[in-house]
């Protein structure tokens, strides 16, 4: 059996820390994109909204960021603590089973900010009459672009 020193599990918590950044930085990248969509006011059913910048500014996102470095931390702790009597293999587990707790409770907290911003964005394209809103990194050209309305919407300014 092989034997664990401090460096090495200092080493598998900062992989901890960094696969929940790595994984948020995935997301946003997948999000993004550089979408042509036309100027506000054509007449166009389909609306285009920037929704990488509509949840980055969304003022629950704040708190869910919060929130989240909470849990790591507290995740990097834990493994720290337990992980000390383990073997490589229950490292190996435990580490797996950390991961995914720290991805539910991404999604716990970036849910209901999602759910209001989807909410904003049915308000906005109905009171338009648009029948259709996709992601702005997905239009080449054409829609109308709703993100400012929806922006307003979210942040009551």
């Amino acid at each position: 059996m092989m034997k664990i020193d401090k460096k090495q599990v200092k080493m598998v918590s900062l992989a901890v820390a960094m696969f929940f950044v790595l994984g948020i930085v995935g997301l946003a990248l997948s999000q993004s994109g550089t979408g042509y969509a036309a100027a506000a006011g054509s007449n166009s059913s389909v609306g285009v909204v920037n929704y990488q910048m509509l949840v980055q500014q969304h003022p629950d996102m704040a708190k869910a960021d919060e929130a989240m470095k909470a849990e790591v931390e507290q995740a990097k702790k834990d493994f720290e603590a337990k992980s000390a009597a383990m073997n490589d293999k229950e490292k190996q587990e435990y580490y797996q089973q950390i991961q995914q707790r720290l991805q539910a409770k991404h999604q716990e907290l970036v849910a209901p900010v999602y759910d209001k911003i989807d909410g904003a964005i049915k308000a906005v394209s109905d009171a338009k009459g648009l029948t259709v809103v996709v992601d702005k990194s997905n239009v080449i050209y054409g829609g109308q672009d709703i993100t400012e309305e929806v922006l307003k919407k979210i942040t009551g300014k």
